[in-house]
């Protein structure tokens, strides 16, 4: 495959907004910045200048796809856009009084349920003051460029890892563009389970529609590419990839997921809540209770989630719900490197449970299970049989990798810096992330811990979620429930429970 060429993963966020127009693959995030003490805000110019500066180390942020459209015989290619003008990508927005972060929730909600135009370089950024002084840049790139680790790296690279003053003031001259970029050297660490998403459940290929031979199929296909006639220890390899990829089928497939009020047609109008805490809270309570942050991130969702069934009057699933958990498998060397590089995890949220204490021990066991498994290869193997269709059929296989009979709702956890990052001398006070929504999943969750702070951003579709807050505020009570029980004074006797980093 061709540098500039599109994998067929990539590919696949594109069919899936020409399959349903309630579908919008892009990801992105409201950032928001406090300048230093008696500075304002930057000018658009400022911003402009800075950012076009840095594009030097993203070349593909000034290329466009070849065909708005996927199918036919090849995928779209990444072609220079000679018309590229940062003017038409880094524009100013304004907020209704009082210009505060409702404001700007409900300002964002909007904002992110408009497409990208496809006949341009497929991301913007959005520069916003809000009344108290502090401004936002507001990002928003298609998923087919970069998933959500890889959107990590990259606003480091566009952001600052000290308030370098000389730079913002030379950001003043536009001159300042045709110096040298300068890139953050920091990376974010402890990548688990991770990604903006994403990408996902690969498990689409329909065991259901054609049969148990797929996986058999699907084994002869990956043996074939691995010279295991003259490698055995290849084909040993080869035969544990294929158990897995059938492992995936016959689970994730043929046990599909459950029908419940998040799984109906919904439309393009998007919503969003933000829950934000200290990163410690999360970390005191797998101290003390066992599991890990992943583990307190799905037990409080599946916390909330179980909030909105009683409020809406409707009975958990006994089975829990299915979460799509994507999985970074981005290396060090990629760092910069755009396109996907995730697989995907199918997790079940014990939405049923009432305890809260019993909720988290059956997640931690649910992820024990997993981690035991071999879902993530299988999910992979998938993936990378799927690519070998052509892109016309491909584009048919595409809509089956998000349906709902394989998941519920995505949550996605990606570890950020834990210093401070800048642009333009201003701090970088919050990060709400977005995760897209294919059709017909009216909720996702997207988790981003900074700086000491984790934020939970929630993304719904208005009509189907108008009771949003329910789940937030389930969220919240959720977190606060485990802490209480973390402390010292309200453990019960229980099983033990080893921590794990």
């Amino acid at each position: 495959m061709a540098e500039n060429d599109l994998n067929a993963l990539d590919a696949t966020f594109l069919e899936l907004e020409e399959a349903d127009q309630s579908a919008h693959m892009h990801i992105g995030a409201v950032m928001l910045f406090k300048p230093p003490p008696g500075q304002r805000a930057p000018s658009l110019e400022r911003v402009r200048a800075d950012l076009d500066a840095r594009l030097a180390s993203l070349p593909r942020f000034r290329q466009r796809l070849s065909e708005p459209r996927t199918g036919g015989l090849r995928w779209p290619r990444w072609l220079d856009d000679e018309r590229f003008d940062i003017a038409r990508h880094v524009r100013a927005a304004a907020l209704p009084a009082p210009a505060g972060e409702q404001e700007l929730r409900e300002w964002a909600g909007e904002y992110f349920s408009q497409r990208l135009d496809r006949a341009r370089p497929l991301w913007e950024i959005i520069v916003i003051e809000l009344g108290d002084g502090r401004w936002a840049m507001v990002t928003k790139t298609h998923h087919c460029m970069v998933d959500g680790v890889g959107s990590v790296d990259i606003g480091q690279t566009i952001l600052d890892p000290e308030p370098d003053m000389s730079r913002f003031a030379a950001a003043e001259d536009p001159a300042s563009a045709d110096r040298p970029p300068a890139v953050a050297a920091t990376r974010s660490t402890a990548r688990r389970l991770g990604a903006l998403p994403l990408a996902a459940g690969a498990a689409g290929l329909r065991v259901a529609r054609f049969g148990i031979g797929v996986a058999r199929g699907a084994a002869d296909i990956a043996l074939s590419g691995v010279g295991v006639a003259i490698h055995p220890e290849r084909g040993r390899e080869a035969l544990r990839r294929s158990r897995a990829m059938a492992e995936v089928l016959v689970r994730d497939e043929l046990i599909a997921a459950p029908p419940t009020s998040l799984n109906e047609p919904i439309g393009a109008a998007r919503r969003l809540a933000v829950i934000e805490v200290p990163l410690d809270e999360l970390k005191g309570i797998k101290r003390s209770l066992g599991g890990t942050v992943n583990d307190v991130v799905l037990a409080v969702t599946a916390g909330g989630i179980r909030r909105l069934f009683e409020h809406r009057g409707e009975s958990p699933p006994r089975a829990g719900v299915r979460a799509m958990v994507p999985v970074n498998i981005r290396s060090a060397a990629e760092r910069l490197a755009l396109g996907n590089r995730i697989t995907s995890l199918f997790v079940h949220l014990p939405v049923a449970e009432p305890d809260p204490l019993r909720r988290y021990e059956l997640q931690i066991d649910e992820a024990e299970g997993l981690k035991a498994g071999t879902q993530a290869l299988g999910s992979r193997e998938i993936i990378d049989l799927a690519a070998h269709a052509p892109p016309v059929i491909h584009t048919f296989l595409a809509r089956s990798l998000f349906a709902t009979r394989l998941f519920n709702v995505t949550i996605t956890n990606v570890p950020g810096p834990q210093m401070p990052l800048y642009a333009l001398g201003s701090r970088m006070r919050a990060v709400w992330p977005l995760v897209p929504l294919a059709a017909d999943h009216a909720l996702g969750v997207a988790v981003f811990s900074y700086d000491g702070r984790v934020f939970f951003c929630l993304n719904a579709a208005r009509d189907s979620v108008p009771d949003l807050d329910v789940v937030a505020d389930g969220i919240a009570e959720s977190i606060a429930e485990l802490v209480k029980l973390a402390e010292p004074a309200h453990h019960p006797a229980r099983r033990a429970a080893v921590s794990r980093a």
